[in-house]
């Protein structure tokens, strides 16, 4: 039988990992890869700075999902995630991919019109790569609204058998 704490201790360990590397990312890596863009690019004018400001924001959006899972894991360690102080980080979860959805939504539609306004720009598979995304960002955060209400039955189920007991 495979105890909880063989998964949760790598998983925690992965978890620091990820987070370390959007840190990185959003200290370093971006800012110099939307930096060198914008200086051999200038004619995309704002357009760079757009896409950094979305990049760092949708990092900061997975980084506060990092800090969420983390808090349910010691949830889930301690036997209390079917307890109503999971709700509040699986909503934050929620809120966190909503938003996250909503910047990658607004930049695709960005960029879409950018694409086909710029004739030289108009290659269909960014467009195409683009809504993929966006339709997965949508599944992606529609499964996790299921997941909440699925965790809020299993808590009333087990409230429920706790009191018969």
């Amino acid at each position: 039988m495979l105890k909880i704490d063989q998964v949760i201790v790598p998983l925690k360990v992965l978890l620091v990992l990820v987070f370390a590397g959007l840190l990185v990312a959003q200290l370093l890596s971006l800012p110099g890869q939307f930096s060198h863009m914008a200086a051999e690019h200038p004619e995309r004018g704002a357009l760079p700075w757009l896409m950094l400001a979305v990049a760092v924001l949708e990092a900061a959006c997975f980084q506060v999902v990092i800090v969420c899972i983390w808090r349910l894991l010691d949830l889930v360690r301690d036997d209390r995630i079917f307890s109503e102080r999971a709700f509040r980080w699986v909503d934050a979860i929620v809120w966190a991919m909503v938003v996250g959805w909503l910047l990658l939504a607004g930049l695709a539609a960005t960029l879409v019109t950018v694409i086909y306004v710029t004739p030289e720009l108009r290659d269909p598979g960014l467009p195409i790569l683009l809504t993929g995304m966006v339709l997965v960002g949508a599944v992606v955060v529609l499964t996790m609204v299921v997941m909440r209400v699925l965790l809020r039955r299993a808590t009333v189920l087990r409230s429920d058998l706790d009191e018969v007991i």
